[in-house]
């Protein structure tokens, strides 16, 4: 078999984390050559069917962005176990426990409404649309802390291009994953699925929107959204849906979960602002995880100069 140059690698040719490991550490130990270490990193690395869920995998040939927040990381080991994502259970800590053989391959995302280019994409697809970026993005959650995570991924913006949206797109609408097999828990979370979320076209567009698919170096753990999902850090983090299969343009607002189970406390647009509160909780402070103190939320989540002129002549109080 010939060996596949870097351009031809594919999303399932790269070595899973655990068998990367282990047999980094055993070339190590025999002393092995560049040659061998070389062979390795082709071997099939998407481990996934009956009893088997997929596991994070090293990302290579990411960029980094230039335009990073100085913040510092938290660390990976929070992030991956205090999540929302109420498919697999409504507190913090069960999806990391309860996703863990969740079947994200294969996996295809369809892009359709209003768009010249309509696109069923495998997720080979979604790497090759353009380049991966790091991007280390403050990020806020539902109830009053925050994460600061190295996100990788492109801008959607990217993907937009491609589907050549007509004008009568105004929007965009996405759509998560969701199957009672693999997330038994669904039912009970109190809420429709499949998890819905929207933006504004501008919104989309905007370079900070990411179409994510890794963090911390790796692939996405199934708890925090494999194998793709949307990132968008100005925006209150229930707005960057998880385990996306489905994105439409369409012509006007879209429902989006939250804010049909409680329009009162959750409006579309879900902009960080300490100036309005939450109807239960103040959100002028927040507490980044893994941290004790509070600190002052920054308007925008601390993007302003990249956000705030989308929203000029807007009541951020009516339009929370």
């Amino acid at each position: 078999m010939s060996e596949k140059k870097g351009s031809e690698l594919t999303y399932s040719d790269i070595t899973p984390k655990g068998a990367f490991a282990s047999r980094r550490n055993f070339l190590f130990g025999m002393a092995a050559t560049g040659a061998a270490v070389g062979g390795w990193k082709y071997l099939p690395r998407w481990f996934s069917g009956p009893g088997k869920g997929s596991v994070p995998h090293p990302l290579s040939g990411v960029a980094k962005w230039p335009y990073d927040a100085t913040d510092k990381v938290t660390p990976e080991g929070d992030v991956t176990t205090y999540n929302n994502f109420y498919e697999f259970g409504t507190d913090k800590s069960d999806p990391s426990q309860n996703a863990k053989n969740f079947q994200t391959s294969p996996w295809e995302v369809s892009v359709e409404g209003e768009v010249k280019k309509p696109l069923k994409l495998s997720m080979d697809d979604i790497m090759k649309i353009a380049p991966l970026e790091e991007r280390i993005y403050r990020h806020r959650c539902v109830e009053a802390w925050s994460i600061v995570v190295p996100w990788i991924g492109y801008s959607f913006s990217h993907l937009i291009q491609k589907a050549e949206p007509t004008p009568k797109a105004k929007y965009v609408a996405f759509q998560s994953y969701y199957d009672t097999r693999q997330m038994p828990l669904g039912p009970q979370a109190g809420i429709a699925f499949p998890y819905v979320e929207g933006l504004r076209m501008d919104e989309a567009m905007n370079p900070l929107t990411l179409l994510c698919v890794g963090m911390y170096g790796e692939t996405l753990p199934n708890q925090d959204g494999a194998p793709v999902r949307m990132v968008i850090p100005w925006k209150y983090g229930f707005k960057s849906i998880k385990s996306l299969v489905k994105i439409r343009f369409v012509k006007d607002m879209p429902p989006t979960t939250w804010n049909i189970e409680a329009s009162n406390e959750y409006g579309f647009y879900a902009n960080v602002n300490p100036n309005v509160d939450h109807p239960r909780w103040s959100q002028a402070k927040e507490r980044r995880l893994g941290e004790f103190f509070r600190r002052p939320t920054l308007m925008f989540n601390g993007y302003a100069d990249q956000v705030a002129s989308m929203y000029a002549g807007m009541d951020l109080r009516k339009n929370f």
